[in-house]
Formats: structure tokens, C-alpha cells, sequence
């Protein structure tokens, strides 16, 4: 869903979280976030979510060198700290990488271990996850 919000002949980096890290983080399932009642509310949380983590250019990971730390502006202005740890994984806002360099035409796609998100967005997810409990 995040991949088909991005225009395909544009480079873009995109750092998706995994499908665990949706579930663990977001409280997103696959088979149930999509269904029509959840539809909406999916929509919103994924495209909120794609605004703090892509980035309107290609970032490879061999782009990237050991030992230094590289800052890009996400397509919502949040600040990206991005480096590389001692196994060749990305390592984003304290997020690591489980699968790097995987390409969708022009977008240049890094599973993380985690959702890139500023601190107001977290604690609304956890104010809802709260509210659910």
C-alpha cells in the first residue's frame, strides 16, 4: 500500500516497516487492516507513515559508509539519521534494517525492524493502542 502512494517514475527510498513491526508497532494486521469497516483508518496510518519515511531520492546502501552518519529530510520534513552498522544494515533514527536494496521501478525499498515516526505520531498511536486495551 505505502509502494502504490509514490509516483513509480520518481526516484524515491522508501524505509518500510516489516510486517511484524506493523503488527508490533501499529497494531496493523494484513488480513484485517484492509478490510472495508478498517479501510480508512489503514489508509490514513500508512500514508502518515510513508510522509516520515521516504525520501524524494536513491539511497542504496552501499551509498552509505561505515562509520558515518548521513541526514536527509523525509517527504514531511522529518529528519532521517541514517548509517550503516558493522553487517552492512541500515540503521534509520535508531530502526535497523532487516532487507536492503530491493528495487520497484524507480523506488529503492529497505525493510526496517520498526516504524520511522516523530515522537506527536507515537503517542498517538499509543494513546490509541490505550484506548483499545
Amino acid at each position: 500500500m505505502m509502494l502504490e502512494m509514490l509516483p513509480h517514475d520518481l526516484a524515491f527510498t522508501v524505509f518500510v516497516p516489516s510486517e511484524e513491526a506493523f503488527k508490533r508497532d501499529l497494531r496493523l494486521d494484513f488480513n484485517d487492516s484492509l478490510k472495508p469497516d478498517k479501510y480508512n483508518d489503514t489508509y490514513a496510518i500508512v500514508s502518515r507513515v510513508l510522509g516520515f519515511s521516504a525520501v524524494p531520492r536513491s539511497i542504496h546502501s552501499d551509498s552509505v559508509k561505515l562509520g558515518e552518519l548521513v541526514n536527509y529530510d523525509s517527504l514531511s520534513g522529518f529528519s532521517l539519521y541514517i548509517s550503516k552498522d558493522i553487517d552492512g544494515m541500515l540503521v534509520v533514527n535508531r530502526v535497523r534494517s532487516e532487507m536492503v536494496d530491493f528495487k520497484r521501478n524507480e523506488i529503492v525499498v529497505h525493510v526496517m525492524d520498526g516504524v520511522i515516526m516523530d515522537a506527536e505520531f507515537e503517542q498517538s498511536v499509543l494513546s490509541y493502542e490505550t484506548e483499545e486495551d
